[in-house]
């Protein structure tokens, strides 16, 4: 596809030899022709356009505040663009003094003079309507003066220590607000908002700073500062107001923020209302607001402005293995089922295209899954599922049912608690024999998540822990699987451009035999979301045949080393290994499968598109050579 510009165009529908009436520009790129030029383009919209020469000093500390206060004057950032008439360039001009000044305070420095003359006349000098010449030069000249520290840092109506360890916040210390610090003016603010917030965290809403009264003592080069608070009365949450709410029960949505009418008033709630109305999935916009005032009885009014998104949903989803061939999986979501955010999202999933052209050896899945968000409390989710699946691998054929019901608690930000009950029929082809089962228990989990971002993390931590204890009917056994997972990410270098993670798996089964347990309930590994370089599931149990079948117990861990190079690209490094034992205690005295390789990345908004190629170290016969593993965000 080519994109033209109408100059293009003619030239294309034209005989006539290239002048600069015809030209071809692609993708902003000059190609035939004469192509309008960027300074052409900035100038198209400016009446009588000047351009100036700037001469740009700083005396002394250069080094120090040099390039703040260039990144603060106009002049300096604008001098490669044309400005609109010789009114232009004084107002740019003029408007320096305030800017470069600004500068200087935010560096502490309050004995600084500011020269800018135009021509040899001081700016601030110049009548309104000088003219002058394109190309004129501009002299800056800016002394900064000596730094300033603070004399006296004092507050009037300071808030008293906290009592709750909630509460804490930093010190005045910790912004730079003390004597004897330097005084800069970003420090007179951030200890302002500290003040009001100090108050804020103690119930105290309507709290604000009333006067700032600065001094400087220029002998002594001296900034003294008396910052005057006023707490204002103690409040309590009022009942909350909603508005914009189309097809949500607006009680239920003042239900869901978790502020309770009576409660005494805390910013932490205000986040933590919003983080539930986010989670909802139902509104596109929210918008917390809190009264101007506390009424006479100490309520503070809350207000809640939603706007809601359309009910329905459709997705499409695509994954892609020169191993496992094509995956490709769809789903329609309605948001709000009954005016509660109740969700019913319906899965259908097909994979193996490509890697086979028998459909019967394809994988299939349907799903159903509701939701009910705010049972019990606001933090608290029921769940149920139904699904149906056939899977076809090397290791095992799978024909399945079940469906599970369960809760999921949001204890906070980064942990998460589930529970619940399930029940799965299936039958099972393998090595182990053809084998039907029937099994119903419980599955508990707990995930910790601390990491920046779930597609592409740079640092933080992910932690996650399941036990599933379970009886076998056909078989009539107890059992019980269990398996940890750990990850951890560590950045260096200006903005995260390098990351090093690292992964760590344990699973195990206890209580029944391996040829009594569901090959779906067994360990294997191999694949692009364990050990890469292998097939899915093409690491197990190996018999003297060299089949392979699922094991009691597994062990995986995986190291990556992940770079940004240059614009949206980026690669990795990666290593990779795994053992699957048939004993119940994982054990590396098993055959540890080892893989590695390397992958591209590009970073979009959405996450990294990553191509990965892996190779296994300690290849068998039945093992791939090579294997490309294509998705969206990190492979961990």
């Amino acid at each position: 596809m080519q994109l033209l510009h109408a100059a293009g165009l003619a030239l294309l529908c034209s005989t006539a030899p290239l002048s600069h009436a015809y030209a071809l520009e692609l993708f902003g790129r000059c190609i035939l022709g004469k192509c309008t030029s960027d300074e052409e383009k900035d100038n198209a919209d400016l009446i009588d356009p000047k351009r100036y020469d700037v001469n740009f000093s700083v005396v002394n500390d250069e080094d120090v505040v040099g390039d703040a206060i260039k990144s603060a004057s106009q002049l300096w950032q604008g001098k490669d663009r044309a400005v609109g008439g010789s009114a232009g360039v004084i107002a740019r001009a003029k408007g320096d003094y305030r800017r470069i000044l600004a500068s200087l305070y935010n560096e502490g420095r309050y004995g600084g003079t500011i020269s800018i003359k135009i021509n040899g006349t001081e700016a601030a000098s110049v009548p309104v309507g000088t003219e002058f010449n394109s190309g004129d030069t501009i002299v800056v000249e800016v002394n900064p003066g000596p730094v300033y520290l603070f004399g006296n840092a004092q507050v009037e109506g300071a808030p008293p220590a906290p009592t709750m360890r909630g509460d804490e916040l930093p010190s005045l210390e910790d912004v730079g607000f003390s004597a004897g610090a330097e005084a800069k003016a970003g420090s007179v603010g951030k200890a302002s908002k500290l003040l009001k917030d100090k108050w804020r965290q103690q119930g105290y809403a309507t709290a604000k700073v009333t006067d700032r009264a600065v001094t400087a003592n220029h002998p002594t080069q001296k900034l003294n500062v008396v910052l005057t608070v006023e707490s204002g009365p103690p409040a309590v949450y009022g009942d909350a107001v909603v508005q914009g709410t189309d097809r949500m029960d607006p009680a239920f949505v003042a239900r869901q923020t978790g502020l309770v009418a009576g409660n005494e008033f805390d910013p932490d709630d205000l986040v933590k209302a919003k983080k539930r109305l986010d989670r909802l999935g139902v509104f596109s916009t929210q918008k917390i607001e809190e009264g101007k005032a506390v009424s006479e009885d100490g309520t503070l009014p809350i207000g809640l402005i939603v706007k809601e998104r359309k009910l329905r949903r459709i997705g499409l989803g695509a994954t892609v293995s020169s191993l496992d061939g094509i995956g490709l999986e769809s789903y329609w979501l309605h948001r709000n089922l009954f005016g509660k955010a109740e969700r019913l999202r319906l899965d259908a999933k097909v994979g193996g295209l490509g890697s086979t052209f028998d459909y019967q050896k394809f994988d299939y899945e349907l799903g159903a899954a509701f939701t009910k968000p705010g049972v019990f409390t606001p933090d608290t989710d029921l769940n149920f599922n139904l699904y149906a699946r056939r899977e076809y691998n090397d290791s095992f054929i799978e024909t399945s049912a079940g469906s599970n019901i369960g809760l999921t608690h949001y204890y906070s930000d980064a942990l998460i608690f589930n529970g619940g009950v399930f029940v799965e029929a299936a039958k099972f082809e393998s090595k182990l024999g053809d084998r039907d089962f029937i099994t119903a228990g419980l599955d508990f989990s707990a995930v910790y998540d601390s990491r920046d971002s779930k597609l592409d993390a740079s640092e933080g931590f992910y932690l996650s822990g399941t036990v599933k204890p379970f009886y076998e009917f056909n078989y009539q056994n107890f059992g019980a699987a269990v398996k940890v997972e750990a990850r951890s990410y560590l950045s260096f270098g200006e903005d995260d451009r390098i990351v090093l993670a690292g992964r760590a798996l344990a699973a195990s089964i206890v209580g029944t035999d391996r040829s009594e347990t569901p090959d779906n309930f067994l360990y294997f590994a191999g694949g692009g979301g364990s050990v890469r370089g292998y097939n899915f599931n093409g690491i197990g149990v190996e018999d003297t045949s060299g089949d392979i079948t699922g094991g009691k117990s597994k062990l995986e861990a995986s190291a990556e080393l992940r770079f940004k190079t240059w614009g949206n690209f980026g690669g990795a490094v990666f290593i990779d290994a795994g053992s699957v034992s048939a004993d119940t205690l994982p054990s590396f005295d098993q055959d540890v499968r080892l893989g590695a390789g390397f992958g591209v990345r590009y970073f979009t908004g959405l996450g990294p598109i990553r191509v990965d190629f892996a190779m296994p170290l300690n290849r068998r016969d039945s093992d791939p050579h090579y294997g490309i593993y294509a998705g969206i965000g990190q492979a961990f």
